[in-house]
């Protein structure tokens, strides 16, 4: 059998991989460049957002003299101008990475938050921020973010053969976690040295992940079909969803889980107003800690992931995670302690990560690859929701509760999230094994 292919395609309509299989997904030059251009856009667009959100709350603090709860509400609403555009433009989204080359799809997009970094580090630069500003550029890179997300994650079943999919995603989470670790931390030191500076190292960043996208080999067109008009083929990825309790159990679960569990939202307010180190506030600085720390703790299981997949009970494992991840927001939002807030946050990102790495592999398996683009933009919105709209719940609950307060009852949600969805879909709790989700 050696140098044939096997015959068999398994669910997902990824062509199953050679007898002689790659070692590694890293034996494969496009998803290199793949995975070059996952790494450049995170670590560049992380970074960014980081910043973005310390300055819309310490611009509402100072130029406009608001309070700490009216400016928390801020960064809810700055989460809100995130998620309209991905909420609005979702379907067409998925539809374009459905129908026209996905490599030049994220290339373009990539291009866009190019501009809205290039016009942070210019204003930022000249001193001329506001709130508009500030908002109005927020919602450009969620404009951004929703064609990104599905035109890239689907080109990686393209480029990687099937038996190699759980550890290519496993690569893929740590190029993320990685680059979500870099991005805040570099962030953070840099915006102490110059405000701008951050942002011009994003806008260069994206640029190389431009480069990346277009380096990779033209891919075969996407087997949607042209003849059914648009609109159909975008309620058609809706009602896929729909009608696959699998696939609706495991979007459904990040989106209302992290919606309620979500505390980055409010680490500014914890960075400026609650967090001290030798009797200061730990500041940009502090806050861009903060972020990596979830990354930090994400990165190392998604490494011992690529070295050693979750290959049993992989649905169970999955809801633990989920309830593990609402126990670690309850203990950073008690805490008092700089040191120990960055390990409760570490905890965090390692239990989103078990979940994240299985979920993905799960969805990207079971998906057909005519409608995988509309899947994964719908999975996209899933999380953007999750996020965006979680920043918003965390921005109301704030100004109610304060930020402790909403940090814990977010993270106590997640918890009664995840088992009602273990009770109400148990088809993830049967999930043995992800070769039950292809041949």
């Amino acid at each position: 059998m050696l140098g044939k292919e096997r015959s068999r395609c398994h669910p997902g309509g990824v062509t199953s991989a050679p007898a002689s299989l790659p070692a590694s997904p890293l034996s494969i030059p496009d998803y290199r460049r793949f995975l070059l251009a996952r790494f450049g856009s995170v670590i560049g667009t992380t970074g960014m957002v980081v910043v973005l959100g310390y300055q819309l709350y310490d611009v509402a603090r100072g130029q406009y003299g608001m309070s700490i709860p009216a400016a928390a509400f801020q960064l809810g609403l700055l989460g809100l101008a995130q998620f309209l555009p991905l909420f609005l433009l979702t379907p067409v989204a998925g539809l374009v990475a459905d129908r026209f080359d996905r490599r030049t799809v994220t290339a373009v997009s990539m291009s866009l938050d190019l501009l809205v970094a290039l016009a942070l580090a210019v204003t930022t630069q000249l001193g001329v921020l506001s709130l508009p500003l500030l908002f109005g550029l927020g919602a450009l890179h969620g404009m951004a973010r929703v064609f990104i997300g599905p035109a890239l994650s689907s080109i990686a079943p393209n480029i990687v053969p099937a038996a190699l999919m759980p550890r290519a995603i496993a690569f893929n989470s740590m190029a993320w976690q990685t680059g979500s670790v870099g991005g805040p931390a570099l962030a953070g030191v840099l915006f102490a040295m110059q405000a701008a500076l951050p942002y011009w190292i994003a806008t260069a960043l994206l640029a190389i992940a431009v480069v990346g996208v277009l380096g990779i080999r033209r891919l075969p067109p996407p087997s949607s079909d042209r003849r059914v008009h648009p609109l159909r083929q975008m309620t058609e990825g809706l009602s896929f969803v729909w009608n696959d309790r699998f696939l609706l159990g495991c979007v459904s679960l990040d989106l209302f889980a992290v919606l309620l569990g979500g505390a980055t939202a409010l680490l500014p307010v914890y960075a400026r107003d609650i967090l001290t180190w030798n009797g200061q506030p730990v500041g940009s600085f502090g806050l861009g800690l903060m972020r990596a720390a979830p990354s930090v703790g994400a990165a190392l299981i998604a490494f011992l992931l690529t070295r050693r997949p979750i290959e049993t009970n992989v649905g169970t494992k999955m809801l633990l995670a989920v309830a593990a991840y609402g126990a670690a927001t309850i203990a950073f939002g008690l805490s008092h302690n700089f040191a120990l807030s960055l390990g409760f946050l570490a905890l965090l990102g390692c239990a989103d990560m078990v979940s994240v790495f299985i979920r993905t592999t799960l969805v990207q398996l079971h998906t057909p690859d005519a409608v995988r683009g509309r899947v994964s933009s719908i999975s996209g919105l899933a999380i953007s929701a999750s996020n965006e709209l979680g920043e918003m719940q965390s921005g109301v609950a704030a100004s109610l509760l304060g930020a402790p307060g909403a940090v814990v009852f977010g993270g106590v949600g997640a918890i009664i999230v995840t088992v009602l969805w273990a009770v109400r879909f148990p088809e993830l709790r049967r999930v043995r094994t992800f070769a039950a989700n292809y041949q």
